[in-house]
């Protein structure tokens, strides 16, 4: 698969769990929910910043 693919699918991922993180924030009484969520969506962002400056 190419990595400008990868990239694509990595952003859309991230950003569905970006508004997926403010919208558990505001809704749930559970903070740690929000953590869980919020620090999947900068795992994914992550990746996505070494795919593009590492390939």
């Amino acid at each position: 698969m190419n990595t400008d693919t990868i990239r694509s699918i990595l952003n859309i991922v991230f950003m569905i769990l970006a508004i997926a993180s403010v919208i558990t924030y505001f809704v749930m009484e559970d903070f740690t929910t929000f953590i869980y969520v919020c620090s999947a969506a900068i795992f994914c962002k992550l990746c996505e910043f070494f795919l593009r400056f590492m390939c």
